[in-house]
């Protein structure tokens, strides 16, 4: 969490405040204003689905009536179909906010004060010689032809994806420092220079160390920005001209040597902020890329854990691939309903039904209190205790790249 963040949190609801009821069902529609209902709880509570009563016909169809508050949808329910690809640039209407989205209560002054008091907003000083053992390999990009299907890893929540022939860029932070946040303790994995042409860019939420507008500023204008429902706009003032917005659920497809690669827009248990009077303003998601032979990777953001995996592997059957943030999860009681620790991001890989898991979100920024290492030694050992196969557990150093065999 960065000091912008803390910041921003300081202007949210006290931790006694509730949200607004949240909007039923979960069915994308135009407005962008009725998917995804989102579930209420106290920050670090268990985040239950919200929506339409049991029974109940929706867009999606009948609600199973074992789907109730206090029981997620089960995985052998049937999911709704699919949605057809929206239009790339297509002008949207959006509500003000996404405030019913949230998953649980923004922290409030209450909180900030604690975190003050406890001082641990960093890690600890004895902690900092580990930063000279964080794993940084960088190495030459694999091929990627028109089957391949692979990625490299730059650091934090940017990847590099080869899909179809086509070159994605994940939350791109070439910067070496953002905004309230001490510098990168690990160089950027690929210098820019040596980046092929990006054919797509798809960012999961606004907050500075995902949405990092000096390096945006890097690329050709008519580069396709893949956006959270209500950041066009944002783009566009940057003159940014292929650019497409998506609520929860819905989908675009970009054509490629190898066939279209579909995107679709997915939800998160997170929130959005970058200035003083966006709060929620737009939204917060992951990414599903489906490669044109069917192959699927998950890239999840910035999230928490919650009842959103298993939903998302129930309506996307067969994901090969989770990337999931493993870091800046200390002090939980204040980071829990935001950002997945090793031990839940092992949990979210199996209830979104993922063959392999590949760790994110740490080893570049020291956003929170835990040791620099810490969050590899613990996501190994809670992989390890699964009894998944090693090799699927795709630690990578910062600069490194993997292939995803071909099925």
């Amino acid at each position: 969490m960065t000091e912008q963040t803390e910041r921003s949190l300081a202007e949210q609801p006290s931790d006694t405040e509730r949200l607004p009821p949240a909007a039923p069902g979960d069915g994308g529609g135009t407005g962008g204003g009725g998917a995804g209902g989102a579930a209420r709880g106290a920050a670090g509570g268990a985040a239950r689905p919200a929506g339409p009563a049991t029974g109940q016909t929706t867009a999606d169809g009948p609600v199973p009536r074992h789907a109730t508050a206090d029981a997620p949808v089960l995985p052998h329910a049937t999911p709704p179909p699919l949605a057809p690809p929206r239009p790339l640039g297509e002008p949207r209407t959006w509500p003000r906010d996404f405030t019913d989205r949230l998953t649980a209560p923004l922290p409030g002054v209450r909180a900030l004060a604690r975190i003050a008091r406890e001082g641990k907003l960093r890690p600890p000083p004895e902690t900092l010689p580990e930063i000279q053992q964080l794993p940084f390999a960088p190495g030459p990009m694999p091929a990627a032809g028109p089957s391949t299907l692979a990625l490299t890893w730059v650091g934090h929540a940017s990847w590099i994806i080869r899909a179809g022939g086509l070159t994605v860029l994940t939350d791109p932070v070439w910067s070496r420092k953002i905004l309230g946040t001490p510098a990168r303790v690990t160089p950027v994995g690929v210098r820019w220079e040596d980046l092929p042409p990006v054919d797509a860019v798809v960012i999961s939420h606004n907050h500075y160390d995902h949405l990092d507008a000096p390096t945006l500023k890097r690329l050709p204008r008519d580069t396709p920005l893949l956006l959270p429902a209500g950041l066009a706009p944002w783009a566009r003032r940057r003159g940014f001209t292929q650019v497409t917005d998506l609520d929860w659920w819905e989908a675009v497809e970009l054509p490629a040597p190898g066939g279209p690669v579909r995107f679709d827009f997915v939800p998160a248990h997170h929130w959005s902020k970058r200035t003083l009077t966006d709060t929620c303003r737009s939204l917060w998601g992951g990414w599903l890329l489906t490669a044109p032979d069917g192959r699927r990777i998950h890239f999840a953001g910035d999230t928490g854990y919650g009842h959103w995996f298993e939903e998302i592997g129930r309506r996307y059957p067969g994901i090969d691939l989770a990337l999931l943030p493993i870091g800046a999860y200390d002090p939980r009681w204040m980071l829990r309903p935001v950002h997945t620790d090793p031990e839940e991001a092992v949990k979210a890989c199996h209830d979104l039904g993922a063959r392999a898991l590949a760790p994110m979100h740490w080893s570049t920024f020291l956003l929170s209190g835990e040791p620099p290492l810490e969050p590899l030694h613990r996501v190994r050992a809670a992989w390890a205790a699964t009894g998944r196969p090693r090799e699927d557990l795709w630690d990578l150093p910062v600069g490194a790249s993997r292939v995803l065999a071909a099925p």
